[in-house]
């Protein structure tokens, strides 16, 4: 059963401003909530693109919003190919859209899926399970350097190299097959002083490899990119970050997007044209209230931005207007 605790939930959807026959999107429907407060706030006559690569989570939103399918569409599908859906179902332009990052409840909770250091199942972690290579398929057909390379950066990893070194010795030996073999295989190789803080030894690593099998920043990126495009003027777009990496990329993406007149400071007049195509809505990150940590621990790490689209600018680095 798909249960989730929606995280920053009238925090993100007021962001959105919904109002009656608007029209959003959620790129991250999972357990529905978003969704959910979306339909109620856009009554009787707003309309709501879902997407979700989770066929599992896609299902149980058609039973929660069974009331409202009449003006809501729910997709099977990565937000990498949000354009491309929006376009194929002439869903576009929208007033606001929402993404919700990271792995749900569920999905950690689900033993089978691989996502939890906590519970023996295959390595797996497909968030897509239509998708062929699972995780442990994924690091088969890695070296020692490769594999090491996605610790440090996707992990952040300070002892990737060290861990790598175990994993490829492992996997030689076919003693690596499940997700307590790594957590294990990840705790020996970590000194022990090193053990003790930050959290499970292993969690860095199950993210790391997590996020290169789904190939999660890129697709990220490419999210971001197309739900901009997508948006009318003044049209928001709201992101729920869930750790560093994401929270950066995402900080980067509004920054650019907000960014003006990139002249030299000594210049009395703009030479270079450049508009800012978007307002940042929220300077620092909004977070969960005390209340919601309480009911939802698993919420400690979500931060919300938000952006506000200003006009409608062609790519051109020349900043023209359209």
């Amino acid at each position: 059963m798909f249960v989730h605790e929606t995280v920053l939930l009238e925090e993100t959807v007021g962001a959105l401003h919904p109002r009656a026959g608007g029209r959003y999107i959620d790129c991250t429907v999972g357990g529905g909530g978003h969704t959910e407060r979306l339909l109620q706030l856009t009554q009787p006559d707003g309309q709501v693109l879902g997407l979700d690569q989770d066929e599992s989570a896609l299902n149980a939103a058609k039973i929660r919003l069974a009331n409202d399918l009449h003006r809501l569409q729910l997709i099977h599908s990565n937000f990498r190919q949000l354009h491309t859906v929006a376009e194929r179902l002439n869903f576009y332009p929208v007033d606001g859209i929402l993404f919700d990052l990271g792995v749900s409840s569920p999905q950690f909770d689900d033993a089978e899926r691989g996502f939890s250091y906590r519970n023996d199942a295959p390595l797996d972690m497909r968030m897509d399970r239509s998708q062929k290579e699972t995780a442990l398929q994924f690091l088969q057909r890695l070296d020692e350097r490769q594999i090491a390379q996605i610790l440090f950066e996707y992990g952040e990893e300070r002892y990737a190299r060290r861990i790598a070194k175990k994993m490829v010795e492992a996997l030689a030996a076919n003693q690596l097959q499940s997700t307590l073999q790594l957590a294990e295989l990840v705790r020996e190789a970590i000194p022990a002083a090193a053990r003790r803080t930050g959290g499970h030894p292993a969690k860095r690593t199950f993210q790391a490899i997590r996020i290169a099998l789904n190939d999660e920043l890129q697709a990220l990126q490419e999210g971001l990119e197309a739900a901009f495009q997508l948006l009318k003027v003044d049209g928001r777009l709201a992101v729920i970050t869930f750790h560093s990496l994401e929270d950066r990329m995402v900080k980067q993406f509004f920054q650019k997007m907000s960014q003006g007149c990139i002249c030299p400071p000594d210049f009395p007049i703009c030479q270079c044209g450049r508009q800012a195509q978007a307002e940042v809505v929220t300077r620092k990150a909004l977070v969960p209230s005390d209340e919601e940590l309480l009911r939802n621990p698993r919420a400690r790490s979500a931060k919300l931005r938000v952006l506000r689209r200003l006009q409608n600018v062609s790519s051109s680095t020349d900043g023209s207007t359209s």
